[in-house]
């Protein structure tokens, strides 16, 4: 009989209803600072995992926090097992590379500083962008002095790469 026929108990959520996160399709890329990131999730994951298994509890709360729990450390497992950490010393300095610092002037003459980071280390308010995003792959490979062309939803917006550094991150 298929699953759409079958009445489930009110309040219940079958174990098999929440499906495990994808991992995303390329590489991992994190700097140490994400790397101690994971960690420290996986960390905080363990030890709700262990107190909410200690409780032994029927309660159906508990058992949906249980699963949510469990896929969120299933999640944060492969992150690390997939993690390549890269060391931004190791990158060309004259080069925008992940690891990267970038500050940029804005066609506007408005300057701005990006970080080039890991996706699990990303904060786009605080200038950490994600190695995979718009603005990042606009701006590696690029040096001091080029211009780069960020494509986005409001429209194009033209970046001229003032400097490069390596020493954050």
């Amino acid at each position: 009989m298929s699953r759409a026929f079958v009445k489930e108990q009110d309040g219940n959520i079958a174990e098999d209803d929440v499906p495990e996160r994808p991992q995303s399709a390329g590489p991992n890329y994190v700097t140490a600072h994400g790397m101690e990131i994971l960690r420290r999730e996986h960390q905080r994951l363990t030890e709700r995992h262990a107190e909410l298994k200690a409780l032994d509890s029927a309660e159906p709360i508990q058992q949906q926090e249980l699963r949510e729990v469990e896929r969120a450390l299933n999640f944060v497992t492969g992150r690390i097992e997939r993690a390549i950490v890269v060391d931004p010393r190791e990158q060309p300095a004259d080069e925008v590379r992940f690891g990267a610092g970038v500050e940029v002037e804005h066609e506007s003459g408005e300057r701005h500083t990006y970080f080039i980071v890991g996706e699990d280390e990303a904060d786009a308010p605080n200038g950490r962008v994600s190695w995979a995003s718009p603005l990042a792959q606009a701006m590696i490979g690029a040096r001091v002095g080029d211009t780069v062309e960020w494509r986005r939803p409001a429209g194009t917006l033209r970046l001229e790469i003032v400097a490069i550094r390596y020493d954050v991150a």
